[in-house]
């Protein structure tokens, strides 16, 4: 039963949630999670004022199935959707969907959505030139500001609400061959320019990437001081530390491992305003907050391996990358503070994911939610608050890029439906960069000759994912095998997104 609490000077039984959604922040990103090569004051004071989990995942290795799995209770995969989207996309969540947001709504919460969204605007298509609508104010959300795609990819503009930023009529965005003219065109010329947007040129000069940081983060922090009434739920998703790396030149050269670092640092900062902004108001101590990040750290960009041969260990000793059915694509950091609520300076190895975030947030509102909402989620309250003396989930399906390496995580066990972690290049190039070891891979990076066609780890006697152990368990490997298969019995292997990576 929830304690009542006041806030603000009002008598409110129900508490705020805040939701932070990093982007690509790996397992050792952060100091207290191990990294020492950078900072990050703000996020370990989370972790000393409230608890940390080790054994949290996020359901999907990549961005968009992740932010659908969170907001929606269900696996992407069911729908079909394995790898982002673009920005020609349209929403991808039911209107009529229960979403986390819509939960809080219908308790009567304010409700915001700030940062990266990259679930799709309009029916089929967004309107970029004019409503973009259906979209985060349709399943749930009072107000929207931020990055409606990712920081790497067009349109490189904000959008509030149902609208671009600063669109001049006069000056509409442009499709195709004229992209080129786009000034983050000429920026980036390693991206995908083909698929870009020229145009709106005025839409485009309120985006700077070394200001973004700073943008979202004051948004943030001015909205929560704007909430009086009402209980709020914000739900924070920086673009960070998605590449390209563009921290602000206040961060620059303050870590120990580069523009990564640097990022991870102006991160952190960002957090800092908004934990201020609660205390200010008077909201902290009865505020939920909850940061963990969309899927493990990304070993693909130049500044990640930088910072990873000045030493710094972006999923820490965990196998594999972003993208990957490999521990390193999905087990992520998960912090939990609520004053009087969660124990301090507490930690959890209970097995807990994005997936949970539906069912947790309604137990915790006292909504019941209606019959076929959140179909995956499961409530995990418990072990938010408490200490729960068995396990609240009995497994969880973990999706990496690759439709083929779908995996299942049972007690200590983990079995991967094919070879390789299912990333780009199948995980294995990485390995030959890190020179992490893997039974099934050679150490030039190639799937051996002999190596089974399935994986099985056990979790608890090799963390490291160094041995495929399916030859020595077949009994496990075909039950786990038989379950998958029962859970996933409604999976879609054709992609509306059209496999796009």
């Amino acid at each position: 039963m929830l304690l009542p609490a006041v806030s603000r000077g009002a008598a409110q039984t129900d508490p705020n949630v805040v939701l932070i959604f990093a982007d690509d922040l790996g397992y050792g990103d952060l100091g207290c999670y191990g990294a020492t090569q950078v900072k990050t004051p703000n996020i370990d004071s989370l972790a000393k004022e409230g608890r940390m989990f080790s054994d949290a995942h996020s359901v999907s290795a990549v961005c968009t199935p992740s932010r659908y799995s969170l907001l929606t209770g269900e696996y992407a995969w069911r729908k079909g959707y394995w790898a982002p989207i673009w920005f020609d996309h349209g929403l991808i969540i039911d209107e009529k969907q229960t979403t986390v947001a819509s939960v809080f709504q219908k308790k009567g919460y304010a409700t915001a959505c700030i940062g990266k969204w990259h679930l799709g605007f309009g029916e089929k298509t967004p309107n970029w030139n004019g409503e973009l609508k259906p979209g985060p104010l349709e399943v749930g959300f009072d107000h929207y500001f931020g990055i409606p795609v990712v920081s790497s990819h067009p349109p490189f503009v904000f959008v509030e609400d149902h609208r671009v930023l600063g669109l001049d009529p006069a000056d509409p965005f442009v499709f195709g061959p004229a992209a080129e003219k786009n000034q983050y065109a000429q920026k980036f010329p390693d991206k995908r320019v083909g698929r870009d947007v020229g145009g709106a040129k005025a839409a485009h000069a309120l985006y700077d990437d070394e200001q973004n940081g700073i943008t979202l983060a004051t948004r943030a922090a001015d909205w929560i001081r704007k909430q009086q009434d009402k209980p709020f739920f914000l739900y924070l998703a920086p673009g960070h530390v998605h590449h390209p790396y563009t921290p602000n030149k206040r961060f620059k050269g303050t870590s120990e491992c580069g523009l990564y670092g640097d990022f991870i640092h102006e991160l952190d900062w960002m957090i800092g305003e908004v934990l201020r902004a609660l205390k200010e108001t008077g909201a902290a101590k009865n505020t939920l907050v909850i940061f963990t990040s969309d899927n493990g750290g990304s070993m693909n960009p130049i500044s990640c391996r930088d910072a990873w041969k000045a030493g710094h260990r972006i999923n820490g000793d965990l196998l594999g990358f972003k993208f990957g059915a490999w521990e390193g694509g999905h087990r992520v950091p998960y912090i939990v503070r609520w004053p009087g609520h969660v124990p301090a300076g507490s930690h959890s190895s209970q097995l807990i994911s994005h997936v949970d975030m539906l069912a947790t947030m309604a137990a915790l509102v006292n909504v019941e939610m209606p019959p076929g909402a959140g179909p995956d989620s499961i409530n995990v309250l418990p072990a938010l608050t408490g200490d729960p003396a068995k396990p609240l989930r009995e497994s969880v399906v973990l999706a990496p890029l690759a439709s083929a390496n779908l995996a299942l995580r049972s007690g200590p066990w983990v079995f991967i439906s094919g070879q390789g972690s299912g990333g780009y290049d199948n995980g294995v190039a990485e390995l030959a960069l890190t020179h992490e070891v893997n039974s099934d891979v050679t150490a030039d990076g190639k799937i051996k000759q002999d190596a089974p066609e399935e994986q099985l780890y056990n979790l608890e006697k090799d963390p490291r994912q160094a041995v495929n152990v399916i030859r020595f368990y077949p009994e496990i490997a075909n039950e786990m095998r038989k379950q998958l298969g029962k859970i996933a019995a409604d999976r879609k292997d054709t992609r509306p997104n059209g496999g796009r990576r």
